[in-house]
């Protein structure tokens, strides 16, 4: 499959094989969000590169923005098992490469989304394995902000980037 054509089409590819029962989308007072058992994504640092960010599919929920990869928890799944296993599948991000640092919690009840903020310890490059992604980077942390960043991605950017730079020595 040629990934990037299917993550600069309009309309998302036809999925075959089963999906998970956490591949939905979930309503209440603050919104519709992807992910029956809530999601969660990897914000991964390294010093010498800066921060991996994924654009965004065209076809994705706010489409051609700038955030992390991630997604849909699967039922019983832990975040960050679940965003570990999500940055894999999209980013080639290695679990044995990596170290948690924190973790951030926005839970609406009815829905929430973890961010696991990881150092990699051993340099890797990240690669697209799925149309999700558009593009995989390495940005530093001072450029983060001149990106098209997705809305939840951009608002909690302004508080994980001082958590990070105090759990990283200034990075």
């Amino acid at each position: 499959m040629d990934h990037i054509a299917a993550a600069t089409a309009s309309q998302a590819p036809v999925r075959t094989g089963p999906r998970d029962p956490g591949d939905a989308w979930v309503e209440g007072d603050k919104g519709k969000f992807w992910g029956r058992f809530g999601a969660a994504g990897v914000l991964v640092y390294d010093p010498t590169k800066g921060v991996l960010l994924q654009h965004r599919a065209i076809w994705s929920h706010n489409g051609g923005t700038w955030g992390l990869p991630g997604g849909a928890l699967h039922q019983h799944e832990d975040a960050v098992t679940g965003a570990l296993r999500e940055a894999h599948e999209e980013a080639s991000v290695p679990a044995d490469n990596v170290e948690v640092l924190f973790t951030s919690l926005l839970d609406f009840g009815y829905w929430s989304y973890t961010t696991v903020v990881l150092l990699a310890v051993t340099a890797f490059e990240p690669v697209i394995n799925d149309p999700e992604s558009i593009a995989l980077r390495w940005v530093p942390v001072a450029d983060v902000d001149l990106l098209e960043l997705h809305p939840g991605f951009g608002r909690s950017w302004e508080n994980l980037r001082p958590r990070l730079l105090e759990a990283t020595d200034g990075a």
